[in-house]
């Protein structure tokens, strides 16, 4: 069905989109319709242009670099002269002298507290309702309902062994967190409060200041409040719980200050491909600013409404008052700067670019959390936190800066109010960090690494040196370790330390907790602080690093040891350079590609869900989005490119993968078989990402996906279907597995 449009200024908007700004966004603010519109077009003609350009220089300087590996076809990789080759042409551009960020008004989420990070995709209301309600999740229930205590049991019921386990480790981890003089939290039968000090029974604290406040009376608390490492813990108590009434003490559960902040993401996870969607989106994003998003759902045969958290308030040891958030302080991601947006048409028939578009419409409505002065606001210092994603280089950071000088302007907000998250995944960025910071030093409050779009724009900027490792071995090759080291490095020589976050990537197995607790520990020794988890209950876990690891004092050493690499590492490309891969190894490589695009591509297109846990070839659930789905359609690109493998092998093997994927979601009664016909605009999506990999831009899945999803929401429509109603079920299917909790039947 074609979107019907309103002419406000020089610019076509469809319906939905005006009513939902004139209606909703534009309410209470100090921001007419009139202003709003006439401001908008202004910057969609000025600003589109300039966006246009840049991405013409992208597409030529890649076309640079591939005639550069081309004209060297057959030769052996001349580092040096391939260096100067890039400064030549303006890819690697000088560092400039030295300087520190100038950012101001930033939380203490983003500046001084280290901890996880969730990002969730904002179309889903009921998961940005769990993600910003996930700054504080209980240990027991973490501990229990994963296999971070082993594998759980299939039994029904509760289980007393498993519980008692539980019990302990949460224990030693008090102990360890908040020793106490000559006893321990094991057993302990009583804690209260006198003379503003915390005694368990009768012992102190060792270092009495972790102990911040209370609930209840001070004889016999009902909650307790620690800080270790600027995180806190709350201890509750309850002997009328059923966890409650077996311990000693009454301890009835254990909360972790777990998701200090949460992404809000228009970008990877979701599925926004018109108006209808964006709407979608921008509302759910309205409703966290204001605070009153909620939704309803049934689960377990009860009706239940989800709502924001509200702060929690506590009494000091010197009997003040004091609140401490309920909520994770949430940043918004938009789109790049690459696609546009049949929302909105211009004055020159183009659609906008949705990069403008989502910097107009979300710091629009950030104005309802700007304009509380009290109560439960998400920024308590003014400003508004964008992560920008999939930047080129420092220019085209500092074009995001322009784009919101222009939108404060619009929006009558101080210079500055919008901060900047630098996501740096492209090579271009990568090798130019210090630049890219320098272009945004007033805005600048994040940066990270992620491995996946990085390793997508390296096959594809590369896609002539040759052919590519295998995927595995790409990420043991020593690029991937400097492209690590030097994000937090050049992070700190930045100044970002005590200002701003300095990222690592996501845990792509939100079944794995066991191994997520042995591995991603690594974050924060890296000198991160903050790391990208899948779920409430994994920031939960991963919390528990933050406690062990004094991230602050990490970066402080890290600052005064120098960079660990050089920008000749980062721009070693991982091709294969010894191949004596057998017919078997490609095979299972080709396969295992195939198998990750299917499954995510299909409930891309089919029910319009940008991130989900996938099956992978060996049943194993990964969290896949379009980074995970960008570096294998390139990989295959490029061994197809190369004669690795032939298209009639790899149209072979997406037959077969495609069977595979069918049967992995067999049990989905959303879920569209894409065999035997093989017609669909799933399938054909996810061949066409392959077979056209090499033409698309920096390798991006976006175009393709895009098209191929307006392509079945024509034919759903027209079939009658409840485009919206699908996708929620959908989403819900996939992304709600059943966990067994801590608390045990009630007798």
């Amino acid at each position: 069905m074609a979107a019907k449009y309103a002419v406000r200024n020089d610019l076509k908007v469809a319906e939905e989109l005006v009513r939902f700004i004139e209606d909703q966004a534009l309410a209470d603010l100090d921001v007419t319709a009139e202003s709003f519109w006439s401001g908008a077009a202004a910057m969609f003609h000025d600003l589109g242009r300039k966006n246009r350009v840049l991405l013409d220089k992208r597409a030529s300087m890649k076309a640079r670099i591939d005639d550069w590996h081309r004209a060297r076809r057959g030769q052996a990789h001349d580092s040096v002269a391939y260096k100067a080759f890039l400064e030549e042409i303006g890819y690697l551009l000088p560092e400039g002298d030295a300087f520190t960020i100038a950012t101001e008004n930033v939380d203490p989420e983003i500046a001084t507290i280290a901890g996880p990070q969730l990002v969730v995709p904002v179309t889903n209301a009921r998961f940005v309702l769990n993600a910003a309600n996930a700054r504080w999740g209980s240990l027991y229930d973490g501990l229990y309902g994963t296999d971070a205590m082993g594998a759980t049991n299939a039994v029904s019921g509760y289980d007393t062994g498993r519980g008692g386990r539980v019990v302990t480790r949460t224990a030693v981890f008090l102990d360890e967190a908040f020793p106490l003089q000559g006893t321990s939290h094991g057993g302990a039968k009583n804690y209260s409060v006198s003379g503003n000090r915390l005694f368990v029974d009768g012992s102190e604290l060792i270092d009495p200041i972790k102990f911040v406040g209370f609930t209840g009376e001070a004889g016999a608390p009902t909650t307790i409040l620690l800080r270790n490492n600027n995180l806190h813990v709350e201890l509750v108590f309850d002997r009328t719980h059923p966890v409650g009434k077996t311990s000693p003490s009454g301890l009835a559960d254990i909360m972790l200050e777990s998701a200090i902040s949460a992404i809000v993401d228009y970008e990877d996870s979701v599925a926004c491909v018109d108006a209808a969607d964006k709407v979608l989106a921008y509302r759910n994003w309205l409703g966290l600013m204001q605070g009153n998003l909620h939704e309803t759902f049934d689960k377990d045969g009860k009706t239940i409404t989800r709502k924001l958290n509200p702060d929690r308030v506590y009494t000091a040891p010197d009997g003040s008052a004091f609140t401490m958030k309920g909520r994770a302080l949430l940043l918004v991601r938009n789109v790049g700067h690459l696609m546009t947006s049949p929302a909105i048409i211009d004055k020159d028939g183009n659609e906008v670019f949705e990069g403008l578009l989502d910097a107009l419409v979300t710091t629009l409505i950030a104005k309802h959390d700007l304009r509380k002065t009290r109560g439960d606001r998400n920024s308590v210092t003014g400003s508004v936190y964008v992560v920008k994603p999939k930047m080129h280089g420092p220019e085209e950071v500092a074009f995001s800066g322009e784009i919101f000088t222009r939108v404060e302007e619009l929006l009558g907000l101080p210079r500055y109010t919008a901060k900047l998250g630098i996501m740096d995944e492209e090579r271009r960025t990568s090798v130019n960090l210090k630049a890219c910071i320098r272009a945004a030093r007033h805005r600048v409050v994040f940066i990270n690494t992620g491995f996946l779009d990085r390793t997508g724009d390296e096959i594809h900027t590369s896609m002539e040196a040759g052919p590519f490792s295998r995927k595995d071995f790409i990420r043991r090759k020593g690029w991937i370790t400097a492209y690590e080291n030097q994000n937090v490095d050049i992070g700190l020589e930045c100044g970002l330390s005590g200002k701003a976050q300095i990222g690592k990537g996501m845990w792509a197995m939100p079944d794995r907790m066991a191994l997520m607790l042995d591995a991603k520990i690594e974050h924060p020794l890296a000198g991160a602080n903050c790391a990208w988890v899948p779920s409430p209950t994994a920031a939960t876990l991963h919390a528990l690093h933050y406690h062990r690891v004094d991230v602050f004092a990490v970066q402080n050493a890290l600052s005064k040891g120098g960079r660990r690499t050089c920008i000749e590492s980062l721009l070693d490309i991982p091709v294969a350079r010894y191949r004596r891969w057998s017919k078997d190894q490609i095979r299972r490589e080709v396969e295992n590609n195939a198998q990750g695009i299917l499954g995510y591509v299909v409930r891309w297109i089919d029910q319009g869900i940008g991130c989900s846990k996938v099956p992978d070839i060996n049943n194993v659930g990964l969290m896949e989005d379009r980074a995970t789905c960008r570096i294998s359609a390139q990989h295959i690109s490029n061994w197809l490119h190369h004669g690795i493998v032939t298209e009639t092998a790899v149209r072979a093997v997406f037959e077969r993968m495609a069977r595979v994927v069918d049967r992995q979601n067999a049990g989905d009664p959303a879920y569209r078989p894409m065999a035997p016909g093989f017609d669909g605009p799933a399938y054909k999506a996810a061949l066409d990402l392959v077979l056209q990999g090499i033409t698309q831009p920096s390798g991006y899945t976006e175009p393709i996906l895009h098209a191929r999803r307006l392509e079945m929401k024509l034919l759903m429509q027209r079939s009658g279907c409840d485009v919206g109603k699908g996708n929620r079920a959908a989403a819900d299917y996939q992304n709600n597995p059943k966990r067994p909790g801590f608390i045990p039947p009630v007798s």
